[in-house]
């Protein structure tokens, strides 16, 4: 899976999520509209709860025929991966934080061919992102790009303050980062454009999809926005 990673599209989603629907058929219709990585995130629900929603959305990705392409991670909970691969389940890794179990500690215990993601420092963010150690991390997750009620600490720096990152600021970090960078924190539609010109490897989104009316159409729009304009940055890099 970690020569397959595809962070384009990325879904993030839990149950606090999604007006009291049910989980899986929102990630079905994600999926189905072209999002390539799913991340089951909730500081809410118990371990039990978790696998359980992890089996739900690893059942959902296989019925689209995609469990070898779409990416299925859990937040921060390394013993819900592990029993979930303990049950059967394909689960492709974990994304944690700053503060969460160490990167290292996650690919002792998940092996080479998993997928392990982290949250970039918000403090010194740039300085940090040219020197961090990254032996052990497949792609960086940053922001945000605007402040975000799903996440509030997002972005939150020593002081207390919530710092949220320019298109400027993005495409600078896209440059120097030695591996993948996925951006999120508030993404809309709208600001698809400016972000794909960045350079950044994808996007990622919670109630911009979750929440929607119709997640399905939503999540469509965001994957052909997104491809449209990166075949843009394509063309254009292809005519310098």
């Amino acid at each position: 899976m970690r020569k397959r990673l595809d962070i384009s599209a990325y879904f993030v989603v839990g149950p606090e999520n999604t007006k009291g629907r049910p989980v899986a058929p929102i990630v079905s219709d994600a999926i189905e509209a072209g999002f390539t990585c799913v991340q089951i995130r909730s500081k809410t629900a118990s371990a039990r709860e978790l696998i359980e929603l992890t089996r739900e959305v690893a059942d959902v990705i296989a019925q689209t025929g995609k469990s070898d392409e779409v990416t299925l991670l859990v937040d921060d909970r390394l013993d819900v991966v592990l029993a979930a691969r303990s049950s059967g389940i394909k689960v492709d890794g974990i994304h944690v934080g700053q503060t969460d179990i160490p990167v290292e500690v996650c690919r002792e215990y998940l092996g080479a061919d998993a997928i392990v993601g982290l949250s970039a420092r918000t403090h010194e963010l740039l300085e940090y992102i040219k020197t961090a150690d990254v032996t052990h991390v497949d792609y960086f997750g940053a922001g945000p790009l605007h402040e975000t009620k799903t996440k509030p600490d997002c972005g939150l720096d020593i002081d207390g303050k919530v710092v949220t990152r320019s298109f400027d600021e993005i495409a600078e970090l896209a440059r120097i980062s030695p591996i993948p960078v996925v951006i999120g924190g508030g993404v809309k539609l709208a600001d698809i454009s400016e972000l794909a010109k960045t350079g950044v490897n994808g996007f990622f989104v919670v109630t911009a999809v979750s929440e929607a009316d119709d997640p399905k159409l939503e999540a469509r729009k965001l994957v052909d926005e997104w491809k449209s304009h990166q075949h843009e940055v394509e063309t254009q890099k292809s005519q310098l």
